[in-house]
């Protein structure tokens, strides 16, 4: 297989008829253990989750994929940058080289930019490098851009810097870049031009509010995204298989936010 080929399969294994459903769980590093509770603290329990709903990729840190994937057949994504919660500096170095993470055969690798950041230039310099050697071996490559300033505040929000974010990305050379969404349908469309042929996948909102969680999801499609990136919302919510599968419906069935909430959640 050429490294064409490879990249073309792997491509299309992340996305099916050209939509996505990864499940994230990157947060230990970037966040400490606020986010887990007995369950999620376990990386077997995210991969069972992966496993058993068939999701496209489970993404994480080089050193839980390491551990933990061969029990399991899950597609990985692996990041190859980190950073923890106790810096206050805005930069996200490389942690994990490709020839490490290739070991595992991952069907692409990510890494995260903070554009706006005094160290916007090393992150881009080193992202370069990643997308050039991932690509020569046939690895797409997700950039998250979260755009921040010096001081690291976010204002990643509004319609203009969302579009800046996705057109960083495209001018990187990525293949996939995370974004957040920003509830504004129409605007979110312009932001999904300026990706130009870089798909765009979204992070899940908030599930304090299901309904407009769903909603939110299928908005993003209908601007032009590829899917979701979704972590805490799936494992930190009681039910995470019901979440799941409420988001493959919205995602591949292309189901009514409505309805999906009415069937997974107004039980609860």
């Amino acid at each position: 297989m050429t490294d064409f080929e490879k990249y073309s399969s792997n491509m299309s294994k992340l996305f099916v008829k050209g939509r996505t459903l990864a499940l994230a769980y990157d947060h230990g590093m970037e966040h400490g253990p606020t986010d887990f509770n007995l369950n999620n603290s376990k990386p077997d329990f995210i991969f069972e989750i992966a496993e058993k709903t068939k999701v496209n990729a489970l993404i994480t840190q080089i050193g839980i994929a390491e551990k933990y994937s061969s029990s399991y057949n899950v597609p990985l994504i692996i990041k190859l940058n980190g950073k923890t919660r106790l810096s206050s500096k805005m930069i996200s170095r490389q942690v994990c080289s490709i020839k490490r993470a290739e070991r595992l055969n991952p069907i692409a690798v990510g890494y995260t930019i903070y554009p706006g950041s005094e160290f916007e230039s090393k992150m881009f310099h080193e992202l370069s490098k990643i997308i050039e050697e991932s690509h020569e071996i046939g690895l797409p490559v997700v950039v998250w851009s979260y755009p921040r300033n010096e001081r690291g505040t976010i204002r990643d929000t509004s319609t203009d810097i969302l579009a800046y974010a996705a057109r960083i990305a495209l001018e990187l050379g990525a293949d996939v870049v995370k974004l957040k969404y920003n509830n504004d349908l129409e605007g979110f469309k312009w932001v999904v031009h300026n990706a130009g042929k870089v798909k765009i996948v979204v992070a899940g909102s908030s599930l304090s509010d299901p309904k407009v969680f769903l909603h939110n999801i299928v908005d993003a499609l209908k601007a032009g995204a590829s899917g979701a990136f979704v972590g805490r919302n799936v494992w930190q919510a009681k039910e995470p298989y019901k979440v799941v599968e409420a988001l493959k419906d919205l995602i591949f069935n292309y189901e009514d936010p409505d309805r999906a909430y009415e069937r997974y959640f107004k039980s609860e």
